[in-house]
């Protein structure tokens, strides 16, 4: 069962060739078998997803079943859940239990999806390798010594070792996409406005989105049809009609014109990813795809700009985790200056710190103008670029990742190295646009991904040009050999 798609698994719980608790049991039993290895999740509602899946059964029998009844998937743990701890990879928020779900998880909740738990995740959002989490690294599936990428690698890694057929995440700056590229799996970073945030810890409030991971386009396209839609509560939501993201799945791509940044294809890309993203284009060319060269010139400005306005964001976000109200508190504080001190110096990790430091710097009187405001305005020049791109072009290809997926401890402590690790990934935030990864082959047998780009709000034309190379290719179905 856990090698069939969501798209194969739906059809056979309306065919009544399993139960959805036959479903929910299998998977629980797999992820009781790898945890330890992976450590993908750091919690699992066994007993909640029994019950939601023996609910999901009777839906199905009395013919009410919604798009995903029945259907396993895991929640990043950023994602608030009514009655199950939401923890955000941090020691901050080890003890809260969430009094209410996010929009996102009520969605897939409406859309009969059931909860296996909430997946490991990089604390509060921010790293690349989900090495700065609290309850420790989560490994590669294809590499155990090496990392699933971040934040969202907890659900990657569940993802690619079989673990749950599809699960949520958020992408700041590449969160999705790159995790997605590192463990052979397809993960769609919207645009934004289009996935309510509401329920959702903040990072960095102008960047975040959330987004579905899964094996292919065509799970992704069911898991975003049930995530994306307008919503009241979250005052960055867009009110714009949400289509049908399958229905156009096997559109022909004769005539799409596909553009290649320049800048994407230089010094410090491996040449061993370089060499399977050319390949991957070769592959558009043969069915009927137009290919030109294009230019982002600012784009190498993406990860300074990135790297004032999100830890500016952060500092703001997080200053409410203080002790006093929820979250971690420290012990025997001798007044209320200590106790702010070393409930926020306990509570959260080094990395986080570090960004709370910059975005603080950042955002202080003399340097405000200095940092904060002209990485806002930069980031217009970015967001033009690709204005520019797309009036010659339908969609930009590139590599999501500069490597294939390094080893645990490799950058730990070298953070401008790690930094680099979404080079590819950031712009596409700083200009809220839609952005995709999907398996495009390997290298020193490690997966490597091909991000593909498109204007506002064209999710579903990324998904119909990466379903139609999914058509073509098998990179999509490769499992790590003990899944």
């Amino acid at each position: 069962m856990h090698n069939l798609s969501i798209k194969r698994l739906v059809e056979a719980l309306r065919a009544k060739k399993f139960s959805s608790r036959d479903l929910a049991e299998h998977f629980l039993a797999r992820i009781e078998r790898f945890q330890e290895r992976l450590n993908s999740f750091i919690t699992v509602t066994h007993d909640q997803a029994l019950a939601a899946a023996d609910a999901a059964d009777q839906r199905i029998h009395a013919g009410d079943a919604g798009p995903l009844t029945g259907v396993p998937i895991a929640h990043k743990d950023i994602f608030c859940t009514d009655g199950v701890k939401t923890s955000c990879g941090s020691r901050m928020l080890d003890s809260f239990v969430a009094p209410y779900d996010a929009t996102v998880v009520a969605r897939f909740k409406q859309a009969g999806a059931v909860m296996l738990g909430k997946t490991n995740m990089d604390e509060f959002a921010m790293g690349s390798s989900n090495e700065t989490s609290y309850y420790g690294p989560v490994k590669n599936p294809w590499d155990l010594a090496r990392v699933p990428g971040g934040s969202s690698g907890g659900s990657a890694a569940a993802v690619a070792a079989r673990l749950v057929p599809g699960a949520t995440g958020t992408d700041t700056g590449g969160s999705i996409r790159q995790p997605a590229a590192l463990c052979g799996i397809t993960g769609l970073k919207p645009t934004y406005g289009l996935v309510s945030r509401y329920g959702m810890i903040a990072f960095a409030s102008s960047l975040d989105q959330g987004g579905p991971l899964a094996r292919t386009a065509e799970d992704c396209a069911l898991l975003l049809q049930a995530m994306a839609g307008f919503d009241p509560r979250d005052s960055t939501s867009i009110d714009r009609a949400v289509p049908d993201y399958s229905a156009g799945l096997d559109k022909p791509l004769d005539g799409l014109r596909i553009g290649l940044p320049k800048e994407y294809f230089g010094e410090g890309l491996d040449a061993g990813v370089a060499r399977v993203i050319e390949e991957a284009i070769a592959g558009y060319r043969s069915i009927g795809c137009e290919v030109a060269e294009i230019s982002l010139p600012n784009s190498g400005l993406a990860v300074p700009v990135y790297y004032v306005v999100a830890p500016a964001e952060c500092s703001s976000n997080l200053a409410r985790y203080d002790g006093v109200r929820y979250g971690y508190r420290c012990e025997d504080p001798k007044d209320l200056t200590d106790l702010y001190k070393r409930s926020r110096g306990e509570g959260f990790g080094a990395e986080v710190k570090r960004r709370i430091m910059i975005g603080t710097y950042a955002l202080s009187a003399g340097y405000y103008d200095a940092y904060y405001l002209k990485a806002q305005q930069v980031r217009r020049l970015i967001s033009n670029d690709f204005k520019r791109a797309f009036e010659q072009v339908d969609v930009i290809m590139g590599p999501t990742s500069p490597s294939t997926a390094f080893r645990l401890g490799e950058k730990a402590n070298d953070p401008v190295k790690m930094y680099l690790s979404d080079i590819y990934t950031i712009a596409v935030n700083l200009a809220g646009l839609p952005g995709i990864s999907i398996p495009a082959g390997f290298h020193d047998g490690l997966p490597v991904g091909l991000q593909i780009i498109g204007n506002h709000f064209e999710e579903a034309r990324l998904l119909n040009v990466a379903h139609k190379f999914q058509q073509e290719t098998d990179w999509h179905t490769r499992a790590p050999m003990e899944a």
